[in-house]
């Protein structure tokens, strides 16, 4: 299985990294959305991609929705971000977010969310 993660923070990609590779999940990243979309096109076929809202140059919202309007539907995308009012996760619901994770979360936390997912046991 492939993750992108997406996310300005180095730290936050880190963290993510190496929670994911603990799960067998192989990682790549970048650190906006544009760079984001980027590794799409260029890269193998990911099965999930973990994004930040709050990013320079290509926020997470507008990469949700390029990613959606650009056919990459088999892409399960969780947003992860400190938005944690209703309005955000409506929002990237109907842009066609899969799942949704506030910061600050744990392994449990992100287990949970990916196996809600399908992607890892439960």
């Amino acid at each position: 299985m492939r993750a992108l993660i997406v996310d300005d923070s180095r730290f936050v990609r880190d963290y993510l990294r190496g929670l994911l590779e603990k799960m067998g999940i192989e990682c790549e990243e970048a650190a906006d959305g544009q760079a984001g979309m980027s590794h799409l096109h260029e890269s193998d076929p990911f099965d999930l991609a973990l994004v930040d809202w709050n990013m320079p140059i290509m926020d997470g919202f507008a990469m949700l929705k390029s990613m959606r309007a650009e056919g990459y539907s088999d892409v399960k995308v969780m947003m992860v971000t400190t938005e944690a009012e209703d309005d955000f996760i409506i929002r990237s619901l109907d842009a066609g977010a899969d799942e949704y994770l506030m910061k600050p979360f744990d392994n449990e936390a992100l287990a949970e969310k990916l196996a809600m997912l399908g992607l890892v046991e439960a």
